[in-house]
């Protein structure tokens, strides 16, 4: 049965399967908020394509993880057995395409980053991978080594080892470097959680966090935090204080698995030392954490934190450390790249491939929990599916990229780490913007080939797209998975967010599992608007309005805990207006 609905302003209006009482709930419309670095995004970019990244997400995974791959550079992958913190040969990953400091022969290979080869693991798994299985390796089990037990940090970090850190970022020196991993690790732990170890890590994790928020007591103004000494640090590298908002996401996932109380006063301990912040602390891909660990806790807590300024700061770039990291908006020379993450005013605005992918992590989930920012979140990941294309040598033009004679190398898998709007090279200063160009070259002067400017990092993180996106019927309408992301949640039942760019409605279809009746509940709407659903469901979406559909079993009870709508104990609705 195919179920057509009609929405009218604001408000869904069931126009089929009434042959049941729909028994619906009769909340109110929900307000829509704004984001003002949103607003001056376009509401359909162009050129327009949205890409499949799930499956350029598969193909990453296959390509990069062949280790018998040929051709110049290749493969990507080789293997470690220095054994660092534990006793078992682990995967390496080039962290971009040429990078002379790596590989099986330099630095007995162990210089290989947790950002690229968790991050890949990630993103793998996402799109439905199991890398605890695959060609009898298990490469989630690899991961523990970052876990830095010999030094006695005891924490994930960038590096298994500080005998290679100062080769690349972090470790005891730039705090979001030894956060991340932290971060990274557990929502790996979320989709392995009966990987060997994993739990003991998890806990030792947690609680050196619980205590480093403890000691900090609030002021999170530091370069870094030793972990080992249980110290805050300053260096010359600026105060990193968003590394609040990564303490607090570790803390409340540890809270949830093991539900242990002290974990949720420290993740919300942790979001008030941030919220408490004068001005934008933003500096790398932690504040969108922060966000979304606002509207998280608000809704299942009860709390009352500032979700709006968080959003703000995820988006406006106006920190003044990082100088202007946020979200980039324009048009540079016919082709919108609105949405990409970096920096707004390097060399007119750089935007990083990496940055863009993980920040539609927790800035997606949030429209789950506080349903106001459908529209601003729903717009903004149009502009950013559209744009993240263009970072990949097969999708922008040849005469905006820095090497495109040499794109065979990335076997349509790996893309420019950045698109910048005048490069940063004087080689290529007559491309006209955006220019798609990486860092590599510049970290090792003189000995970087060129195509390190191809990013294996950030490309690994492509997953995370792939598990959230999907096109509809309708270009420019995506269906946006809210559950792919929210990791440690409790039991959810299929939530969509849809938003419609253009001037005039739209109507599209949700596609349900076979053979499960459902009715269908909106949040924006506040209301159910279809009973009894029997395979697919189509509905107009009104003009520049979005939606969010939950499918809940069909006839299931309905029951009201404060602003929350369960129905049969599940939350369909956290923010019910009356």
């Amino acid at each position: 049965m195919r179920i057509s609905i009609l929405l009218t302003g604001l408000v869904l209006l069931a126009a089929a399967c009434q042959d049941h009482k729909a028994g619906a709930n009769k909340g109110k419309a929900i307000a829509q908020l704004n984001l003002q670095r949103v607003d001056s995004m376009p509401d359909l970019p162009q050129p327009l394509e949205i890409i499949d990244y799930r499956q350029l997400a598969l193909r990453f995974d296959s390509v990069v993880y062949d280790r018998n791959a040929t051709g110049p550079y290749w493969p990507l992958i080789w293997f470690d057995s220095s054994h660092k913190n534990f006793r078992q040969t682990v995967a390496g990953l080039y962290t971009a395409i040429g990078d002379v400091r790596q590989g099986p022969g330099v630095h007995k290979g162990m210089f290989h980053e947790a950002l690229n080869t968790m991050g890949a693991v990630l993103g793998a798994t996402l799109v439905g991978i199991n890398k605890a299985n695959q060609q009898e390796l298990d490469y989630v089990s690899m991961l523990k080594n970052y876990f830095n037990k010999d030094v006695h940090w005891n924490i994930m970090m960038n590096n298994t080892c500080p005998e290679v850190a100062l080769l690349g970022g972090g470790y005891g020196r730039d705090w979001w470097y030894d956060v991340y991993p932290n971060v990274l690790f557990y929502a790996v732990y979320d989709k392995y959680p009966h990987a060997p170890g994993f739990d003991t890590i998890a806990r030792t994790i947690a609680d050196k966090f619980y205590a480093a928020d403890s000691i900090l007591a609030g002021n999170y103004n530091y370069s870094y935090f030793d972990y080992a000494q249980m110290k805050p640090m300053k260096t010359q590298i600026c105060a990193q204080p968003d590394a609040a908002a990564g303490h607090s996401w570790v803390l409340y996932s540890a809270y949830k698995k093991f539900g242990d109380k002290k974990y949720l006063e420290g993740a919300k301990s942790a979001l008030k030392a941030l919220q408490s912040q004068p001005e934008n602390p933003t500096y790398e891909v932690l504040m969108p954490f922060g966000a979304y660990m606002a509207a998280r806790i608000n809704a299942e807590e009860s709390e009352n934190y500032d979700l709006a300024k968080m959003l703000a700061w995820s988006f406006d770039g106006t920190p003044k450390c990082r100088e202007g990291w946020g979200v980039l908006v324009g048009r540079w020379n016919d082709i919108d790249i609105s949405g990409i993450v970096g920096s707004t005013v390097d060399h007119g605005g750089y935007g990083f491939l990496m940055n863009t992918y993980d920040a539609a992590w927790p800035l997606v989930p949030i429209v789950r929990y506080d349903q106001r920012y459908a529209k601003a979140i729903g717009k903004w990941m149009l502009n950013a599916a559209n744009a993240s294309r263009f970072f990949y040598p097969q999708y922008i033009p040849k005469e905006h990229q820095a090497i495109p004679d040499q794109a065979a190398v990335t076997k349509g898998v790996i893309g420019y780490e950045g698109l910048v709007w005048h490069a940063t090279y004087e080689e290529y200063e007559h491309i006209k913007g955006p220019v798609a160009q990486g860092d590599g070259p510049k970290w090792v002067p003189g000995k970087n080939p060129a195509v390190s400017q191809f990013s294996v990092y950030g490309s690994a993180h492509v997953g995370i797209f792939g598990s959230i996106i999907r096109n509809t019927a309708v270009p420019g309408i995506l269906q946006l998975d809210l559950l792919a992301t929210d990791f440690f949640r409790a039991g959810a039942y299929p939530t969509y967010l849809y938003y419609n760019p253009y001037k005039e409605e739209k109507e599209v279809s949700l596609k349900a599992d076979e053979g499960k009746n459902y009715d269908l509940y909106n949040t924006v709407a506040g209301s159910f608007i279809a009973k009894n659903v029997k395979g697919n469901a189509s509905f107009k979406i009104p003009a520049g309005e979005a939606v969010v559909m939950v499918c809940t079993p069909a006839g299931g009870r309905q029951t009201l805990e404060g602003k929350k709508m369960l129905v049969n104990g599940v939350v369909v609705d956290y923010q019910v207006k009356k």
